[in-house]
């Protein structure tokens, strides 16, 4: 006798499931206010009438919230893709619904999506049938093996170098050197991974890789669709489920290289934006259960800025997440997740903010599958700023923006900038206290002085204001506060050759500090050859050569590289720079002659890091950010025992000596030039 699961189907797991031993699928959808459910089947080809159409009977299909059948493979022979029609009350009986049973609607769980020909945005606002327009869920056929033999996730701790890229525009450009088939996709990236190795980068950090609208015009991605399946667009093979094994591949490849996977995920808003976007999913299926409203259920909350918010403190919409993440940990085997405006987790249901316990945090902090998996917030959102101790996952590391402001600040020669600058140094303490209570570690700070939002760092020393007029939004969009100095010279045209000498010495400047500050660095894709994005500080729609590195710059700014990837080795062969602790007693701050001075007017700093705790050398650093050269009194030590490694000022290959070839000093007396740094070794 059969059982009642296999005539009923079961509510768990929600979505698609192929199930091998009975030769059939389980579907199985949540929504809390639907009267009626029907699941649709398609064949390949017709997308606009089903195949075969199943209406659930709740006194059947449905347990508790979530509806849900099972049917035997062969009778659905076939079908090649599914759907839901979903019916439910509408919004003049007080609360916000977006119901319409002509609509096809996309599975929340599915695994892999299938775009129609005619696929069409537009086709999914306001009411009406949108089949055949509409993206549909692609069945699964079969759990497809992937072979992770031999693969061994990578842990760094005091070598971690974190490289933010976008997949496609890392290797868009036809002088990418990669593959032309290949190029701007998961595949391109591992053609890569020997530059990424010669460089020294042993993290790289994904910009948003989740399946987005590829109608919407949206190319850096913070727009997700679905959250259990990789953007098509970055697959260099064509049928849907290769996205999934090209994106196996590529973690696979980085592993054996021991470079982490990080992942910038969004789950904090979707693509179906506010109440004039698109019906894809969610908001068709159960729109007050998935997005938060505000006080009367009648609008949405904006607090992203995109329209609308993601009910995390809901408990469907929190298992979600969570079984994204399980996804993306067990299956996919990346290594970490950077999360997309973070403090969007701590609302509750009727949008206040819970700094205390907010459970989808807790969850996550708590899961067994993430205990040796990176969990990077960016704790701040349109609405709220929790950077620091404010935010609730305290075991968690943060996107440090305070130590991109500060550092920005100080290297312009901005007053008063000399206290807190020692604080970024020293591992952002103020933020992330290790007292008593809180017992924070300098490594949850990341530490960058630019990522893919705001100016790439060459642009950084290049313009002194955006110039977005490509985006359409008649230069509105992108901060206005960027904390930038073109160096003298607005842009590229005709630059003067000392504002160029100039120019490369503000970004190893930049770098230097990066580098001898304690934390967990990170930095952008190309910023290590002077990319451009030619003053644009928000191109989140120019999929072109706007936003694809332009590889010839790394050709024609060797020396840049150079410095970039000699400034790194240093990092890792210094593991007193980079600790699990602050460096407390081991830290001794001066002036230019003595005492350090935290003076308005002042723009000058050094300090001695000492090793001997970490079986390392001592470190002395000078930093003269003002714009006259300045004589440093060495005030620790005899000038026989200190070795010069690094002097911003000095052309290549002078400015950074190699390991063995360090300089000895003539005197304890060092001029560092106008906005230089200058790094030294006291010799074993």
């Amino acid at each position: 006798m059969a059982s009642w699961s296999q005539f009923e189907g079961t509510p768990q797991p929600l979505g698609a499931k192929w199930l091998r031993e009975e030769n059939s699928y389980n579907f199985a959808l949540y929504s809390r206010h639907a009267t009626g459910v029907t699941l649709l089947l398609y064949a390949s080809r017709d997308l606009v009438n089903p195949l075969l159409r199943v209406p659930l009977n709740h006194l059947v299909h449905k347990s508790g919230r979530i509806w849900h059948c099972r049917l035997a493979a062969d009778e659905i022979d076939n079908a090649s893709y599914y759907a839901y029609s979903v019916e439910g009350p509408n919004s003049a009986q007080g609360e916000l619904h977006f119901f319409d049973p002509d609509k096809v609607l996309l599975d929340p769980y599915a695994r892999a999506l299938f775009f129609p020909p005619d696929f069409r945005r537009s086709a999914s606002i306001g009411r009406g049938s949108n089949a055949g327009r509409a993206p549909v869920g692609a069945l699964p056929f079969s759990n497809l093996a992937f072979d992770w033999t031999d693969d061994s996730k990578p842990r760094h701790t005091s070598d971690t170098i974190i490289y933010e890229m976008h997949v496609r525009g890392f290797t868009k450009r036809a002088n990418s050197g990669v593959s032309g088939d290949k190029r701007g996709t998961f595949a391109g990236v591992i053609e890569k991974i020997p530059y990424m190795k010669e460089l020294g980068v042993t993290a790289v950090e994904l910009m948003p890789i989740f399946q987005y609208d590829p109608d919407e015009g949206n190319y850096w991605g913070y727009m997700p669709l679905n959250f259990f399946s990789p953007h098509q667009g970055y697959a260099a093979s064509s049928p849907t489920a290769e996205a999934v094994a090209e994106f196996k591949e590529m973690v696979k490849a980085l592993h054996q290289a021991g470079i982490e996977v990080i992942l910038d995920v969004v789950y904090n808003h979707t693509t179906e934006a506010g109440a004039d976007g698109p019906t894809y999913s969610y908001r068709g299926i159960c729109n007050s259960s998935y997005y938060l409203l505000d006080e009367s259920m009648t609008h949405y909350r904006n607090d992203t800025g995109t329209g609308n918010v993601l009910r995390s403190a809901h408990p469907t919409v929190r298992k979600m997440i969570i079984d994204s993440l399980r996804f993306w940990v067990l299956e996919m085997h990346v290594d970490g997740f950077r999360f997309d405006l973070a403090s969007i987790f701590s609302r509750n249901s009727d949008g206040s903010i819970n700094l205390e316990d907010p459970p989808l945090i807790s969850e996550i902090t708590g899961g067994a599958d993430y205990a040796n998996v990176r969990l990077i917030a960016e704790a701040w959102d349109p609405a709220s700023y929790e950077l620091g101790r404010s935010f609730p996952g305290q075991s968690w590391s943060q996107w440090n923006g305070r130590f991109r402001d500060d550092v920005r600040a100080f290297v312009k020669s901005d007053a008063g900038k000399v206290g807190s600058l020692m604080a970024r140094l020293y591992g952002s303490s103020d933020l992330f206290p290790d007292d008593l209570d809180d017992a924070y570690h300098p490594l949850q700070s990341v530490n960058y002085i630019t990522s893919h939002d705001g100016f790439c760092l060459y642009d950084l020393v290049a313009y002194n204001d955006k110039h977005n007029f490509a985006n359409g939004q008649n230069n509105t969009d992108g901060t206005d506060n960027n904390l930038s100095w073109n160096c003298g010279w607005e842009g590229d045209q005709n630059v003067p050759p000392e504002v160029m000498q100039l120019r490369k010495r503000q970004i190893k400047n930049f770098f230097t500090i990066l580098m001898v500050s304690n934390g967990t660095p990170m930095f952008c894709a190309g910023d290590e050859f002077m990319n451009t994005q030619r003053g644009n500080n928000n191109p989140w729609n120019q999929d072109n050569e706007t936003t694809w590195l332009d590889w010839d710059l790394q050709k024609q700014n060797r020396d840049m590289f150079r410095f970039f990837k000699g400034m790194i080795a240093f990092r890792k062969a210094h593991p007193s720079l980079a600790r699990s602790r602050f460096w407390r007693d081991d830290i001794s701050w001066y002036g230019i002659n003595g005492q350090v001075d935290l003076g308005y007017l002042s723009h000058s700093l050094a300090f001695c890091l000492h090793g001997s705790s970490q079986q390392d050398q001592d470190i002395y650093v000078m930093i003269n950010a003002y714009w006259e050269d300045l004589n440093f009194q060495i005030q620790e030590g005899e000038v026989s025992g200190w070795m010069r490694v690094a002097d911003t000022s000095m052309p290549s290959p002078l400015d950074l000596l190699e390991s063995g070839k360090e300089e000895a000093l003539g005197s304890l007396n060092y001029k560092v030039k106008a906005r230089s740094v200058v790094v030294l070794v006291k010799s074993t």
